[in-house]
């Protein structure tokens, strides 16, 4: 029997639209869907526990509440007067976040609604690939503000859009639109105003239709592999491969392809 999904979480919304489908939304739209302590304490159990099990979800959706807004960054009310102790605590608890986020094996895409503002931006770059509103809106600010990405920006935005481009959005600090983001590589698709959530969710139930130990050893090799070079980047993916062999999902693709039929995975 599958466990339930962890939770209710008090900054962070979970449904299912379909069984292996999961749609996170950020749920602070009071504050923007700002980063607080809270809101790190409850991405980070989300995570961890979705590394532990799966709970037969095959893709998630991240997206934000609200249609103006993903994520407008770190909450910077509650950081106001934090001492250095507490401020560095804090941290190390959305770098545990964002490491089980990026460690999370089902693969994911985020759908931003709007603006995706420093840790917002960093949030969306945990994800596999991205979809776009119209009206989104993009900038790691760190530097305007005396400090810097600490959420992997200045790791994924480069490999995310080259390393030139990178340094001239962080070092500068300047908002881009949505058509310079589909122009530089950060995002996959700009939907329709009002469609990116729909959009996203389309795709989902399209990966969430493969094979589940598949996508997610993809998912893995990908990572992994262009972390290095060409062989022995090959010789993980070959490892990886490796483990589809023995699976049922394996004779179940090739008898549904022999048989004309659509495959029924069911992730062994």
């Amino acid at each position: 029997m599958t466990a339930p999904l962890p939770g209710p979480f008090e900054t962070l919304t979970l449904e299912q639209p379909s069984e292996h489908v999961l749609l996170l939304t950020l749920d602070r739209p009071d504050r923007g869907n700002a980063l607080n302590t809270q809101m790190g304490f409850d991405l980070r159990e989300i995570f961890t526990e979705l590394y532990r099990d799966q709970r037969g979800i095959r893709c998630i959706v991240v997206t934000g509440r609200g249609e103006k807004i993903f994520c407008a960054g770190g909450d910077l009310k509650e950081r106001n007067n934090m001492s250095d102790e507490t401020w560095q605590t804090q941290h190390a608890l959305f770098e545990q976040a964002v490491r089980a986020m990026r460690d999370c094996p089902i693969p994911m895409i985020g759908a931003i609604n709007g603006a995706a503002f420093a840790g917002g931006l960093e949030i969306a770059l945990c994800c596999d690939f991205i979809y776009i509103a119209p009206n989104a809106r993009f900038a790691l600010t760190e530097v305007t503000l005396g400090i810097m990405p600490g959420a992997g920006g200045t790791q994924n935005l480069p490999r995310a859009v080259g390393v030139r481009r990178a340094k001239e959005i962080i070092l500068t600090g300047t908002p881009f639109n949505a058509e310079q983001a589909m122009e530089w590589g950060l995002a996959n698709k700009l939907c329709d105003a009002g469609k990116v959530v729909e959009d996203a969710l389309a795709t989902a139930e399209k990966i969430a239709g493969n094979a589940p130990i598949s996508t997610r050893q993809v998912k893995k090799a990908i990572d992994v592999s262009t972390q290095l070079d060409l062989h022995n980047g090959y010789a993980f993916e070959i490892e990886a491969y490796n483990r589809m062999v023995p699976t049922e999902d394996r004779l179940e693709g090739v008898r549904a392809f022999n048989e004309k039929r659509k495959a029924e995975f069911k992730g062994k």
